[in-house]
């Protein structure tokens, strides 16, 4: 604020001091602008050092939303934005965190709630109930995903406090009236669709608003927040299973929508630090440019294109144990066995995997970060295939425990590789679309893994079938760091070509300047 008064007074002073009389001699006119330039230097360098004095508040201040309008108003001087790097980010770290364990926690312990909903709404006699089923959580897996790009379009124009709110709002709704159904038909609806748009609206921001207090730490940040989910599903089987057995699935699913009232209470958290471009026209009407609503920049990026379509392509098998694995160990080790234990094994790995992989990625340099992503993928994918080859229970919580590993690998490092394809400016929609494109796979590989165990008898071609699309993506993703390498060098390349063209315009010039100076001193 100070510096934009500044800047207005300077240009003011100035065009009152360029009218001098035409009567005065060159060398006072010099002199004067001179020492022109010497105040307007001490002005500056008064209000940098001011800015610097004032510390991390200042920089809060500063970046509130009345302020960010005021300076992205035309004319007003470009200020370096500098991250708190903590203070208040760490309670908006800690509310992204209940969101990330409340949001996906529900969602991956779907297993549980399978086996209920098929004694509740099931009969034996129907061939199809895996398949029915399973499109309970599939769907609403996909439609967090599916909804992201709308929501960055909402997040970029609402911010992210009101947008988070409101969506957790409406989860709370869609949740409340899954309670209250009879048939597996109007949860497709209730909990399908309405509970998971509302999540998809409430998760979106959380990583986006990270990117406003942490920039050095945000790889670290990402993967605390990204655990909150393992720490729910370490937590949530157990207790659904004995919220199930005591109070029945309705009231389980009512206990659950507490934990969407507490995520719209976190939502209020999300103070905006980054400063806003004001998107006012010149009537004074708030209307978004279309570039605001479609940000296409993002797909100039040819990395982030493989990444975009790389990553879905890994995912088609990624939710078939988070909702089939219960029913294959009831069918394989007996309905006594503690199935339970194995969600809590992926959810306790997953949350070490975020935390280790989250710091690990703020030491790997740019897109390389990508091939702990592809590491992650292939792991996941062979485990998937080691699921109906386990005979001893043991062997299979082995295998849930690399799963987990390195499924938080694969998560805590999203937000990361994004800032670094497409840089924080297109961050939000980046994230969006790419979670958008996510939502397909997510949705049809449960179904059509539950279609084949009601038409095989068994899960086991379904698990093998699942480990083929993760190995397969995280192949694609390799071409991601050496195509970024390639277009970093011919920036280079082009920077350098220009720098050569403007060296010799200025020893063109100088060459003419020199050539006139002589004619000039032969004349004389």
């Amino acid at each position: 604020m100070t510096e934009g008064g500044n800047h207005v007074a300077e240009e003011g002073d100035t065009a009152d001091k360029d009218e001098v009389p035409a009567g005065l001699p060159a060398e006072e006119k010099r002199s004067e602008e001179e020492e022109d330039g010497e105040e307007e230097k001490k002005v500056n360098g008064d209000s940098r050092v001011a800015e610097q004095a004032a510390g991390p508040g200042a920089a809060e201040q500063a970046a509130a939303p009345g302020a960010a309008e005021q300076a992205a108003a035309p004319g007003a001087p470009e200020v370096e934005f500098v991250h708190p790097e903590g203070g208040w980010g760490w309670v908006v770290m800690l509310a992204a965190m209940w969101c990330n364990g409340s949001v996906f926690g529900i969602q991956n312990a779907f297993g549980i709630l399978f086996l209920a909903l098929q004694r509740a709404f099931g009969s034996e006699e129907d061939d199809d109930l895996g398949f029915k089923t399973a499109w309970v959580g599939s769907l609403s897996m996909g439609m967090i995903f599916f909804c992201s790009p709308i929501v960055s379009v909402f997040t970029d124009i609402l911010g992210c406090r009101v947008t988070a709110v409101g969506g957790a709002a409406v989860g709370l709704v869609g949740l409340l009236a899954s309670s209250f159904v009879t048939s597996l038909g109007p949860l497709y609806f209730t909990y399908g669709i309405v509970f998971a748009c509302g999540c998809s609206f409430a998760y979106q921001p959380s990583l986006v608003i990270l990117g406003h207090y942490f920039k050095k730490r945000l790889g670290m940040v990402n993967g605390i927040v990204t655990a909150g989910s393992s720490v729910f599903t370490i937590t949530l089987p157990l207790a659904l299973s004995y919220l199930l057995e005591k109070v029945g699935l309705h009231n389980t699913m009512r206990v659950l929508c507490i934990f969407m009232f507490v995520l719209m209470l976190a939502g209020f958290t999300y103070k905006p630090l980054l400063p806003v471009k004001s998107s006012k026209t010149r009537t004074g009407r708030r209307c978004p440019p279309l570039s605001q609503i479609l940000n296409l920049n993002i797909w100039k990026s040819l990395g982030y294109r493989i990444w975009a379509f790389g990553i879905p392509a890994a995912l088609y098998g990624y939710f078939v144990p988070y909702v089939h694995l219960m029913k294959h160990v009831e069918e394989r080790f007996g309905l006594d066995t503690s199935k339970e234990v194995l969600l809590m094994c992926i959810g306790i790995t997953s949350g070490l995997g975020r935390l280790i992989f989250g710091r690990a990625a703020d030491y790997v340099d740019g897109v390389n970060k990508v091939y702990l992503q592809v590491t992650s993928f292939v792991v996941i994918g062979f485990m998937s295939m080691m699921i109906p080859l386990c005979n001893v229970f043991g062997g299979l919580i082995a295998v849930c425990l690399l799963m987990g590993l390195f499924d938080g690998c694969f998560i805590s490092i999203m937000g990361p590789i994004a800032f670094e394809l497409v840089g924080a400016d297109d961050v939000s929609q980046a994230i969006g679309f790419l979670l958008g494109l996510m939502s397909v796979p997510m949705t049809v590989g449960p179904p059509i893994a539950g279609f084949l165990r009601d038409r095989l008898g068994s899960y086991d071609e379904a698990f093998y079938l699942a480990g083929i699309p993760p190995i397969v993506g995280g192949a694609l993703l390799c071409l991601i760091p050496w195509v970024e390498a390639r277009r970093k060098r011919r920036e280079k390349e082009a920077l350098t070509k220009d720098q050569g063209v403007i060296e010799k315009m200025v020893e063109h010039e100088k060459a003419q300047e020199a050539a006139q100076t002589r004619s000039i001193e032969s004349v004389l």
